[in-house]
């Protein structure tokens, strides 16, 4: 099983502050942002826990939240890393693309690190 620190959940804690974060503020009519989820194929699913225990991406994906704050198209990726420098090739060029796209259609678009 995964663990706080494996690469299957890294990210998790700073996600978990983002989903609450964007809870709070869809209860205060600031903002409405969702997660987008990554599509995948499971290839094994474990049938005692119903758990997909291998799978494969479908596609690259773009950023992991997309909404509006007031009205404002945004979308960001939420990066975490365990080091006092954030590596750049831990951005991916397709991910760039779609921001600058996104930004061309009046969006903002970021990377919360």
């Amino acid at each position: 099983m995964a663990t706080w620190n494996s690469r299957g959940l890294r990210g998790s804690t700073l996600e978990e502050f983002i989903n609450r974060t964007n809870e709070k503020y869809l209860e205060n009519g600031l903002a409405l942002i969702q997660k987008v989820p990554t599509p995948i194929t499971p290839i094994n699913i474990d049938k005692a826990t119903r758990h997909i225990t291998l799978a494969y991406f479908d596609q690259k994906s773009t950023v992991d939240y997309i909404g509006a704050v007031q009205g404002i198209p945004v979308c960001f990726d939420a990066k975490e890393c365990n080091t006092d420098t954030f590596p750049l090739q831990n951005i991916h060029e397709h991910q760039v693309v779609f921001m600058e796209n996104f930004e061309k259609q009046m969006g903002i678009a970021f990377f919360l690190i």
